[in-house]
């Protein structure tokens, strides 16, 4: 049997397109999901090709091809599809033909911009997100002042800030107020929370890389499709 011949029932999910790795296993446990009929609620359990899966009554099967999307974000839009109350959504910058189901892997913040990625491939959002995986982001920040010596040092040992941990791999001067931070766990709003913490907070935060894919010119609340060579570069993990 091929290794395409049965999947877990939350990754054929995430696989369709329908919902991301870790909300597909919460649609399973809340009981939205049939395998040939019957109700599942396991979301490992195993499906066979060829099974019939509904999502909500709806047939959902694993894609052949995905979407990958590069956006550069501006401020003022938010990442995520599921705020009712956000008049300015990221993903409703991107229009692609049969409009896809598209999620956001990983998030910046309503007034930060730069490099988001979307997909609707369940699994490689999963690897972009998940901090075992150890993709690094890189980003341009400006601070209202200059930071010590000493503050740059205590950013790389970690702070205690609501229980907790936060700390960057490496915050390198950019000359002036501003800094490259580099994360591989983005807690959130982590890197405004490590500058407020020194009483320097931020005024512009861009995402400028992930792994080894940046953002280079394209223009902001533009978007382009990824090749496969440069979904690769985004899984790579460079450490400093």
């Amino acid at each position: 049997m091929n290794k395409m011949a049965e999947l877990s029932l939350s990754l054929w999910l995430s696989r369709s397109g329908a919902a991301s790795r870790r909300k597909a296993a919460d649609l399973v446990r809340d009981g939205h999901v049939s395998v040939d009929g019957v109700v599942v609620r396991e979301p490992g359990q195993k499906v066979a090709a060829g099974s019939c899966v509904t999502l909500d009554g709806k047939v959902v099967a694993p894609k052949t091809a995905h979407c990958y999307i590069l956006l550069n974000k501006p401020r003022g839009y938010v990442s995520t599809n599921d705020d009712p109350h956000a008049k300015l959504k990221a993903v409703d910058l991107i229009t692609l033909p049969g409009a896809p189901r598209l999620f956001s892997a990983g998030r910046l913040d309503k007034e930060s911009e730069g490099l988001l990625i979307f997909s609707d491939d369940g699994e490689y959002v999963a690897k972009l997100t998940h901090p075992r995986y150890q993709v690094c982001k890189r980003y341009a920040v400006e601070v209202t002042r200059r930071f010590s010596f000493a503050e740059l040092a205590a950013m790389k040992e970690g702070i205690e800030d609501d229980g907790e941990l936060l700390k960057a791999l490496a915050v390198t001067p950019l000359g002036g107020k501003r800094y490259e931070f580099q994360l591989n766990e983005g807690k959130k709003r982590e890197i405004r929370r490590l500058c407020a913490h020194f009483g320097a907070p931020v005024v512009r935060l861009q995402r400028t890389a992930q792994g080894k894919l940046t953002l280079g010119d394209l223009p902001e609340g533009k978007f382009r499709e990824l090749s496969p060579d440069e979904v690769a570069l985004s899984l790579v993990s460079e450490l400093p």
